[in-house]
């Protein structure tokens, strides 16, 4: 209960300075609109449907981007721990284009696929694969060796080494990479919509490209607010849990 006020008084204090800066004038109200007028848009966008089109358009495009990403580089990541060459090959690549902004892949999406959803898909495969191959790579790594080496004395070896001791020892790491693969899973889509129009939907990355040409701020960041507030709940949904039960399986919750 205690924590739940704290929380509450924070974000509180968060719009009152935004209200305080807003009836300060610093900025114009066109630049800067007031906690009220972005309340209205959402309001009024949840009313009328369209904020919860976009978003579903966006949910659908990045579920699907993320899990091929995740399908793909998860067990690239395992392989590349494990093999050397694989390491100086793959994992170098990975390296390299892990450090490319999101931002890079869309005009060679565009030349490939054109205005399309495969564009969008790339993008956020793009953006998602090397991200997790590179975590579970340095998850696997930093496993403690002891724990392959006890499963061989006892007659492990190949395969079931792999599932019963390498990849359970590896899920905290694990869970990690598809956590950060989230992150720049979003980052990539909002950039794909943003520069790549379909007709098969507007997502919430066209709201935001619609509302600058508009210079409709109240939409920028209502639609931002959107975004942050979805990204939270997926952490709430998806990981978090994951995260507090191997914490208790590995005995590293806080008491």
């Amino acid at each position: 209960m205690k924590r739940a006020v704290i929380v509450i008084l924070f974000f509180g204090l968060l719009v009152g300075i935004w209200q305080a800066v807003y009836a300060a004038g610093i900025w114009s109200p066109v630049l800067l609109p007031s906690p009220l007028t972005v309340g209205k848009y959402l309001w009024t966008s949840l009313l009328d449907g369209s904020l919860a089109e976009s978003s579903w358009v966006t949910m659908k495009r990045l579920l699907i981007g993320y899990g091929i990403g995740c399908v793909i580089g998860l067990p690239l990541g395992l392989m590349t721990a494990r093999s050397k060459v694989l390491s100086d090959t793959i994992g170098v690549l990975a390296l390299g284009l892990q450090t490319l902004p999101s931002v890079c892949w869309v005009p060679l999406a565009l030349l490939w696929f054109g205005q399309s959803e495969g564009a969008m898909l790339f993008v956020v495969v793009m953006g998602t694969l090397w991200s997790v191959l590179i975590a579970v790579d340095n998850g696997v790594r930093n496993m403690p060796p002891i724990y392959v080496r006890a499963a061989r004395t006892m007659g492990s070896s190949g395969f079931h080494t792999l599932r019963a001791v390498i990849l359970p020892s590896s899920l905290p790491f694990v869970v990690s990479g598809m956590k950060q693969g989230w992150a720049f899973a979003w980052r990539s889509l909002m950039a794909a919509e943003i520069y790549v129009t379909v007709l098969t939907g507007y997502g919430l990355g066209h709201l935001l490209h619609f509302g600058r040409e508009l210079h409709a701020m109240d939409q920028v960041i209502g639609v931002m607010l959107v975004i942050v507030l979805i990204g939270l709940l997926a952490d709430r949904v998806m990981f978090s849990p994951w995260e507090r039960f191997l914490h208790h399986r590995w005995g590293t919750a806080k008491q």
